[in-house]
């Protein structure tokens, strides 16, 4: 059955973010099985007037965010525009404002809403100073989800945390990685003579956001503790954020390549040997899917996406979350041995293969589905 669905989303493509990603994705592959998918989401610059089927409405910066925004709440205009066109259900993707207004009208005007939990906003304050917060920014969280039929998270884990917690409603839908894209053959010996590695040497990779959240000091650690063993490897950082300036300054020997995207982003997964993500502030974490798809075996803690997708030793480590010690062991381990990085690399690429976005899209009509009739 061809659904009108309305997502609510506080960023969306092009921003480069996981959750511009997911919903990105989940946006397409519902218009491809032939649901007609309206997006609201706030202006992304000046002149922004949204695309086909958008509906840019007005926002401010988020703190700590340069570039990402947060929408106003928009009762008035979201009112108007359901009662010329009803959706069929509404999809709440982030928490803000906008996203508490969207939730209001829709119960007001009868509407089915579902929402999707996909930062643990509430962790992060403590890495931007205002940890005090953390209590009521998790409290209006749960309230916000409370108000919805289901929430939507990326993994049983999760699932399981906010059940403890008294949410009701909550559904696992997971997450889906381009294994086209994403992909070993995308290796370019080219980059990583860019980059400064010689021969079969070892180039260690992180990807994402540059700040305080992701526990990057463990990754300068863990990759020191590399290079005093092995002087020739070299550390490549993909991304940008708040700490790249001093990360670049601290590191002049390390080589920062920005931003990246599609084939680009996938070639330096797939030309690197080493993925080092310490991070403990992600619900998912997609970087870790693609460099498994990649075929790039990846040092994590348990948490998230690698507790579900990596299996310690088989095609990566897995350490406890938060033993930094174990975490820099884990890593010195896999960068020592490479006949076993290449065996779980080939392993990392062989769990993703299963791991597609059309599953993905079919658990949330699912969801949905069972949301409208509840």
């Amino acid at each position: 059955m061809s659904l009108t669905i309305a997502f609510v989303t506080e960023t969306f493509p092009p921003e480069v973010n996981g959750v511009a990603m997911t919903v990105g994705r989940l946006v397409s592959g519902l218009r491809q099985r032939g649901h007609r998918v309206s997006v609201i989401r706030p202006r992304q610059g000046a002149g922004d007037a949204g695309g086909v089927h958008e509906l840019a409405v007005p926002g401010l910066p988020l703190p700590g965010y340069p570039g990402l925004r947060f929408g106003l709440p928009a009762g008035g205009r979201l009112t108007r525009q359901w009662r010329q066109q009803r959706p069929d259900l509404v999809h709440v993707v982030t928490e803000g404002p906008l996203g508490w207004s969207a939730v209001s009208v829709a119960r007001r005007l009868g509407i089915p809403v579902t929402s999707g939990f996909h930062t643990n906003f509430d962790r992060y304050s403590v890495h931007y100073g205002v940890g005090w917060m953390r209590p009521a920014v998790a409290a209006y969280l749960r309230a916000l989800h409370r108000r919805t039929r289901a929430t939507m998270v990326p993994t049983a884990a999760l699932a399981a945390t906010l059940a403890g917690e008294g949410l009701t409603g909550v559904r696992v839908v997971g997450r889906g990685v381009d294994s086209a894209l994403y992909d070993p053959a995308r290796r370019c010996a080219g980059r990583r003579a860019a980059w400064g590695v010689v021969g079969d040497g070892l180039a260690c990779l992180y990807v994402g956001r540059l700040a305080a959240e992701k526990n990057l000091a463990l990754v300068e650690k863990a990759f020191a503790a590399i290079q005093a063993g092995q002087p020739a490897a070299k550390m490549i950082w993909v991304g940008d954020g708040p700490l790249a300036g001093k990360l670049a300054s601290d590191h002049p020997d390390h080589h920062f390549a920005g931003t990246r995207l599609g084939e680009d982003l996938a070639a330096h997964y797939a030309s690197a040997d080493l993925f080092l993500f310490p991070s403990l502030s992600e619900t998912y974490g997609n970087v870790v899917a693609e460099a498994m798809a990649s075929g790039l075996p990846v040092a994590a803690f348990r948490s998230a996406a690698a507790a579900e997708l990596i299996v310690d030793g088989i095609n990566g480590r897995l350490m406890a979350p938060g033993d930094e010690v174990a975490f820099v062991a884990g890593a010195l381990a896999m960068a020592g041995d490479r006949q076993a990085l290449a065996a779980q690399a080939a392993a990392a690429r062989q769990t993703m293969l299963s791991r597609d976005w059309g599953a993905v899209i079919s658990t949330f009509e699912t969801v949905i589905g069972d949301a409208m009739r509840a």
